[in-house]
């Protein structure tokens, strides 16, 4: 089913098979970790494999896919003469999130529950359900009442039911918890499910492959969860460990500026985040007012060396209006670190994810 893996709870230690339905750390509730070694990928061994991102076989806990609808591989194209964009909104379902849906999808194919569950804003539920319908799972996704319209009608369309939640993130998430304790249940959380992670670092792969077994100074992350910089950290470490780059990029760390418990921990100095408070904003995809994996993300920014950033919804909006004209319309959430580094630029080379198009949201509001 799996290569040699185990979930295991990085407060607590204990351990519980990937078989398991257990979506949770039993004794502090806390999400798990997968407790897997990645094989190193060697550059020469990639010239005839398939085009996604399951090309990097040795560095993925599962193999021989049938969910994958051709994910990974996206474009990067220069925005400056030093900063780089990676398009991941030309994915199968126009956001990055498919990196982590489809290892998601794929493990619960395999394990055969009677049903999947997952809780989004948007992007990581239609993606989850998507994948679920190419795998031929029953799906029910949650969200909170304020998802983008388009959102809502893509997930229905790939046939899942949908359960919006009155109330905001958060609200959602509980829903989608109590809903994954149920007998059968496999709660494919992008938050919670190690795998997803796992299926996020191929960006980083991908980018060391295109820019020649290297990367840049920099990598640009937008954090609500957390998802894609945890997986970017998971990657960094283990092509550094292998000897296939001999320094660890700076994480730069994207939070919108009415919901950032991360960016405001960081800057006192803490380990953990303390909640915040839910208040609107433009980058719907980033408004975590409690992420659970805060003291991950703040121990990964530290150890690269890198640091948090803040942007407003005027800064969003003009930098998704910047990015239109330069053919590249991207939703609100996916600019906010074109918002950041068009702010202030960091030294050397940069790399922003845009992560959603734009066709999803609409332009932000000004």
């Amino acid at each position: 089913m799996a290569k040699d893996a185990n979930y295991i709870c990085p407060v607590c230690g204990v351990r519980s098979p990937v078989s398991s339905l257990t979506w949770r750390c039993p004794r502090c509730g806390g999400p798990w970790d997968l407790d897997f070694t990645a094989a190193p990928v060697r550059p020469g061994a990639l010239r005839d494999r398939v085009n996604s991102l399951w090309r990097y076989e040795e560095a993925l806990p599962l193999s021989e896919p049938y969910a994958s609808l051709g994910e990974g591989r996206t474009p990067l194209v220069g925005l400056t003469g030093e900063v780089s964009a990676k398009l991941d909104y030309l994915m199968p379902t126009l956001s990055f999130k498919d990196r982590g849906a489809v290892l998601l999808a794929e493990l619960a194919r395999r394990l055969g529950p009677d049903r999947v569950v997952a809780d989004s804003s948007g992007n990581a539920g239609t993606a989850v359900a998507a994948y679920c319908a190419r795998a031929g799972l029953d799906c029910t996704v949650y969200v909170p009442e304020a998802t983008s319209s388009k959102k809502l009608e893509q997930i229905r369309a790939h046939g899942a039911r949908l359960n919006v939640v009155p109330g905001g993130r958060e609200a959602a998430a509980r829903a989608a918890c109590v809903a994954a304790d149920e007998p059968g249940t496999f709660y494919a959380s992008h938050v919670f499910n190690p795998y997803f992670l796992h299926g996020t670092k191929t960006y980083v792969y991908e980018l060391w492959e295109d820019l020649g077994g290297r990367l840049p100074e920099t990598l640009a992350v937008p954090v609500g969860n957390g998802t894609l910089l945890l997986g970017a950290a998971l990657a960094t470490a283990e092509l550094h460990t292998a000897g296939l780059i001999d320094r660890r990029p700076a994480l730069l760390a994207v939070q919108a500026r009415p919901v950032a418990p991360l960016a405001t921990a960081f800057a006192a100095g803490a380990d953990d985040a303390t909640p915040a408070a839910a208040a609107p904003t433009s980058a719907e995809g980033i408004a975590i007012p409690n992420p659970p994996r805060a003291r991950q993300i703040l121990r990964a920014v530290r150890e690269s060396g890198g640091t948090f950033r803040t942007v407003t919804d005027p800064q969003i909006r003009d930098a998704q209006l910047d990015l239109a004209r330069r053919g590249l319309y991207v939703e609100p959430t996916g600019v906010a670190c074109w918002a950041a580094v068009r702010a202030e630029p960091p030294q050397g080379a940069v790399v922003v994810p845009l992560c959603g198009s734009g066709t999803k949201t609409g332009l932000a509001q000004g």
